[in-house]
């Protein structure tokens, strides 16, 4: 994957996978070390999270159109390798959750894939254009992803920007 071509999203604009009973099944070894790769950048890569889920949703049944989306979210990778969030040591992150509800929204079960725990769900609805919950429930074109990963705070950071940012943390 070195030397492939950079692509813009994750994934194909409103796009979803789903189960491919027809697709010719591949080895799962190498999918799963490469799933597993990418749900540990998912804590610094917000903007994988839906794609990996995607993909991970689908390892017990995988074919070669699921391992092509893995190799997508590859060559994203490719074009953004020092785009990320930096968390500083002394900093205090208040973890917000957001739900986008996607009534019957999976493709193979029809089910909704939105949920609840303990039997309480709370839900705030806002209605704009833009919302960063987007960028975890959805595909996303160009255009918007860049706004939303401008909104989430990621930078693309040189390797000497990352080493300067360290040291201070260090000091």
């Amino acid at each position: 994957m070195e030397t492939c071509d950079p692509v813009d999203t994750l994934m194909v604009e409103k796009s979803k996978l789903d189960e491919d009973l027809q697709g010719k099944a591949v080895d799962p070894t190498s999918y799963y070390g490469m799933i597993g790769t990418l749900m540990y950048l998912t804590s610094s890569r917000p903007d994988l999270v839906f794609a990996v889920f995607m993909c991970a949703w689908y390892q017990a049944k995988l074919t070669e159109k699921h391992l092509h989306a893995v190799k997508r979210i590859f060559r994203y990778l490719r074009g953004t390798i020092n785009m990320g969030l930096w968390y500083s040591k002394d900093s205090c992150i208040a973890l917000t959750a957001f739900a986008d509800v996607d009534h019957a929204g999976c493709q193979d079960t029809k089910r909704s894939t939105s949920g609840m725990e303990n039997g309480v769900v709370e839900l705030y609805f806002v209605r704009i254009d833009y919302q960063q919950a987007d960028i975890f429930t959805k595909a996303l074109g160009r255009e918007r992803l860049a706004l939303l990963i401008d909104k989430l705070g990621m930078k693309s950071m040189s390797p000497e920007t990352l080493k300067r940012l360290a040291e201070e943390e260090e000091e």
